[in-house]
């Protein structure tokens, strides 16, 4: 996975939400195993208790759980991860309403503009 920080946010918090993003465009799949904190790390290139307080607070939410002596795996659980999928349009959405209030549209013309769009 391309890993792809800026300055503005925190890189834990842009971590969990690149693997979130990976989670519900599929790049992972639901049972999938990820790499391990060092690995993910050194791809990310990032220092690792970075990696593991991401992972750890993905787990927190739930979309990671750790299997002793066999690591990390993305959650099983599919309703989750339409959940996931959802949230993360709602958040789409709400940024493109914004961005088109600013640019004087109101939301209902902004909708009509969107189904138009080809």
């Amino acid at each position: 996975m391309p890993w792809n920080f800026n300055s503005n946010t925190p890189i834990y918090i842009q971590i969990i939400e690149q693997i979130k993003f990976s989670i519900a465009v599929g790049e992972y799949r639901a049972g999938d195993k990820l790499l391990s904190v060092r690995e993910l790390a050194a791809e990310a290139e990032v220092n690792p208790n970075t990696m593991q307080k991401a992972l750890s607070e993905l787990e927190r939410g739930g979309l990671l759980y750790t299997q002793r002596t066999s690591g990390r795996f993305i959650t099983s659980d599919e309703k989750l991860i339409e959940q996931l999928r959802t949230q993360l349009a709602k958040e789409q959405a709400e940024n493109f309403i914004n961005k088109m209030k600013l640019l004087g549209y109101s939301p209902d013309e902004a909708a009509e503009f969107l189904k138009n769009y080809k």
